[in-house]
């Protein structure tokens, strides 16, 4: 099975999505993995998402479906349940951590400090999101928490974009990205899947 850090090697761009029409998951993950993107975030931020998650497992196989925005117990199971082969969660509770644990899925708990970095990592998890990245310091934080911090390698994700994305990259305490502008808003109003899969093949190059 995937590990945490398998995920954070997946591709240097994990893509977080937003759907609001389940009958754009299949076209939106067939897009991305087209561009050579085999991996992709999808948010439990609307009511479609569990349905979505299902249709992306059942129809696309070929590319990694987790599911992001993981914030109950409930939801990790649910999750899980819809076919999810991951989880990420934007910061970490006793209960949620225990949740994603239990459902036996790699996952990627969310942190944003040192303390919570170090709490996770008593846990035996080494492999972290650092959320939101941009606003809690971004390159330069997670520099700075390189030294003393050195068995922990993050997936930064909140505020990153294509052109900032190199210099997260660059960083020996990153493994990926996330990034949500690989399906904007407009290309998924549009149902413009060709505008998804150049993007996708853009950040496929990143690394």
């Amino acid at each position: 099975m995937t590990t945490g850090l398998e995920l954070l090697e997946a591709s240097p761009v994990m893509p977080v999505v937003v759907v609001d029409d389940v009958a754009d998951a299949v076209p939106v993950a067939s897009a991305l993995l087209a561009g050579g993107i085999g991996v992709i975030e999808l948010t439990l931020r609307t009511p479609v998402a569990l349905a979505a998650i299902e249709r992306v497992a059942a129809e696309v196989p070929d590319i990694l479906i987790g599911a992001g925005t993981i914030t109950t117990p409930d939801q990790a199971k649910q999750a899980a349940d819809a076919g999810a082969r991951f989880l990420v969660t934007p910061g970490t509770t006793d209960g949620v951590l225990d949740a994603c644990f239990a459902t036996g899925l790699p996952f990627l708990p969310g942190a944003s400090t040192v303390s919570e970095a170090m709490r996770l990592a008593e846990r035996g998890l080494s492999a972290l999101k650092f959320f939101p990245a941009e606003a809690s310091g971004g390159v330069d934080y997670l520099k700075s928490i390189a030294g003393p911090l050195p068995s922990l390698k993050f997936c930064p994700t909140g505020g990153i974009t294509v052109a900032s994305a190199p210099k997260y990259l660059a960083l020996p305490n990153v493994g990926c990205i996330g990034g949500s502008w690989l399906t904007p808003k407009d290309a998924l109003a549009a149902k413009d899947f060709a505008r998804i899969e150049q993007l996708a093949a853009e950040a496929a190059k990143l690394r």
